[in-house]
């Protein structure tokens, strides 16, 4: 599989939170914020606001004295099957909060031996999921998840791709020329969400971040019915803001 030179995608703060992890591990007894500023040489705004997220996901914890220790999320990580059991649960947990917090549907899908594939999701009676009438490794090409993953290929990795999964026309808005997908893709911003508008199926917007943990591609993706597309782009932002923890599950 041929991936794009690395990105500027805005997920580089998963980078620092591991660092941050591993600066409050090696202090057993705790270590102040001032502390963990001067070992990692992150700036304090940034620093806040990054033990702010890791403490809501159970990863670090204040105690007593203001200092920090590690959480009980990654205590319980464990090894082995009980860490690989214990990921995919806090995952699940960090995808279902995401879903009631963004009011959609939310999927994990990665690009797996040259398919897409949806490896988590969360959904409920408010926040219906897509109804996969197409298999989504054949719509690549249409799906905001397909278009997301196909973005971190290179020129050579999609046209692999599309010579095993032909474009087709799945809907009035699908887009079937090659050049025109591939112009698209690499016109879109690693930063700013791609967006399915009635691409794969009428009646639904989709709308994809990436989800860069290592030489993985994947991304976070969210789905709405069109009586709510309204709410689309304001849910992409959030999806956009919130998806540091997942990469960071994905990380560790």
């Amino acid at each position: 599989m041929a991936l794009k030179p690395e990105p500027t995608a805005p997920f580089h703060s998963v980078q620092y939170a591991l660092r941050v992890l591993e600066t409050i591990s090696r202090h057993g007894g705790g270590v102040t914020d001032a502390q963990i500023a001067r070992e990692t040489g992150l700036p304090t705004g940034h620093l806040s606001s990054m033990l702010l997220m890791l403490r809501r996901e159970g990863y670090v914890e204040q105690v007593a004295d203001g200092a920090y220790v590690i959480g009980d999320s990654l205590v319980l990580l464990g090894s082995g099957a009980t860490r690989r059991e214990a990921l995919e649960r806090k995952l699940q947990e960090t995808l279902t909060e995401l879903r009631d917090s963004v009011g959609a549907a939310v999927y994990i899908s990665r690009y797996i031996d040259g398919e897409v594939k949806i490896t988590q999701f969360a959904d409920g009676p408010s926040a219906p999921k897509v109804n996969e009438w197409v298999d989504f490794r054949s719509a690549a090409h249409a799906s905001a998840v397909g278009k997301c993953l196909l973005t971190q290929l290179d020129q050579n990795g999609r046209r692999d791709h599309l010579s095993r999964h032909r474009i087709a026309r799945l809907t009035s808005r699908t887009i079937t020329n090659e050049k025109i997908l591939f112009s698209k893709l690499d016109s879109q911003p690693p930063t700013v969400p791609v967006l399915d508008l009635q691409e794969y199926a009428v009646g639904t917007v989709c709308a994809a971040v990436p989800l860069t943990a290592g030489s993985a591609v994947g991304c976070l993706a969210l789905s709405l019915p069109i009586e709510h597309a309204h709410r689309l782009r304001a849910a992409a932002d959030t999806l956009n803001r919130r998806a540091a923890p997942v990469v960071l599950s994905l990380a560790l």
